[in-house]
């Protein structure tokens, strides 16, 4: 007789044990929730990319970089239903910005330019990694939105300056000095 109640009360020891593993789930599932849209909200507020349209003269040289066109497009279209919907875009910005690298116009394929384009897609990068993360540090990611901003602005900067310089006239003769200082050009001192 002993060994049935304490049978009985085990069982109703469990049982409500298993009950307040139910509530106790429940309450982390909606902490949880909450969490996930506070960094939704963060995320959303701070998605903006801000890019500033170049000069006429600099965006008729870079009409034909398809690329950077397809990238400008990409990045100025702003998701709006969840966090997956931002995953994705940073994953399509990620995808874009590797591209930058081909068909570079051949007035901007200059060291200056590609290295503008390979700090845009570190940030780029990072973005998508942060934003991948299960437990997404939503101030880093808007951090981040803003130094690509920045970055681009940069890079549309040193697009324009290159146009501005090639709008400098040269002087005569100026080409023929420049290829004189070139060392690589110059007659080897060994004997024949």
């Amino acid at each position: 007789m002993k060994l049935s109640y304490i049978y009985l009360i085990l069982l109703i020891l469990s049982l409500s044990a298993c009950q307040n593993d139910n509530t106790t789930l429940l309450v982390e599932q909606q902490k949880e929730a909450k969490k996930k849209e506070v960094v939704f909200n963060t995320i959303n507020r701070g998605w903006v990319f801000d890019i500033i349209p170049v000069e006429p003269l600099t965006q008729s040289r870079i009409n034909s970089w398809i690329e950077w066109r397809n990238f400008l497009t990409e990045i100025n279209q702003k998701p709006k239903s969840t966090i997956g919907a931002f995953q994705k875009k940073a994953a399509a910005l990620s995808l874009k910005v590797m591209d930058l690298n081909n068909n570079i116009p051949a007035e901007f394929n200059k060291p200056q330019v590609k290295a503008r384009i390979a700090v845009i897609t570190t940030k780029i990068k990072s973005l998508d990694l942060f934003i991948h993360l299960n437990q997404i540090p939503a101030n880093k990611v808007v951090k981040l939105v803003g130094e690509v901003n920045l970055e681009v602005e940069y890079l549309q900067l040193q697009m324009e300056e290159i146009v501005k310089r090639s709008l400098i006239p040269r002087e005569e003769g100026e080409p023929d000095f420049i290829k004189m200082q070139d060392t690589t050009r110059a007659i080897p001192n060994t004997a024949i």
